[in-house]
């Protein structure tokens, strides 16, 4: 990992490996990097793994086993712009199972308590429709639903009519 652009750095208790390792297996360009361990003078176990370095989709981060004082919020979350329907419902689908939660408006929380937007393609053009009423009804679907799915918010558009939540 070169030392040029950004780095999130997301803090865990004790998760960091197994965060970065599920990460890199969930995205198809996802790589793992250094592993740093705690050192005999702390403040971790000796031994036990301090950072760990990945990249997906570009995109570098160090996982820190910083304990138990910080937790993730839905205050920052980490959008997923996928290239149609069956690639959001894929990474919807992965990253709400194993004790991930659902929100609203495709918002996911997976099981280490990282938020995610999972946003297929099509999404922001229904949504920032330049026919206010359309734009419109197209909001008032999304309001109602879970996961996001474009063709529902394109026929509430279409249609005038809101769709049920999903």
């Amino acid at each position: 990992m070169t030392s040029n652009g950004f780095t999130t750095c997301l803090w865990f208790d004790g998760d960091a490996e197994a965060a970065a390792d599920y990460y890199v297996s969930l995205f198809k360009d996802g790589k793992l990097g250094r592993v740093a361990r705690y050192p005999e003078t702390g403040p971790g176990q000796t031994g036990a793994v301090m950072t760990v370095e990945f990249e997906i989709n570009g995109q570098r981060f160090v996982g820190l086993n910083g304990g138990p004082q910080f937790t993730f919020s839905e205050a920052i979350s980490f959008q997923i712009d996928c290239d149609d329907q069956a690639e959001a419902d894929h990474y919807y689908d992965e990253l709400t199972k194993d004790g991930g939660e659902e929100s609203a408006c495709g918002w996911v929380k997976d099981r280490f308590g990282v938020s995610w937007q999972v946003i297929p393609a099509g999404f922001t053009e229904v949504i920032a429709d330049p026919d206010p009423e359309r734009a419109a009804r197209a909001m008032a679907a999304m309001m109602k639903m879970k996961r996001l799915d474009v063709a529902e918010l394109r026929r509430a558009a279409d249609a005038g009519q809101g769709v049920s939540a999903k």
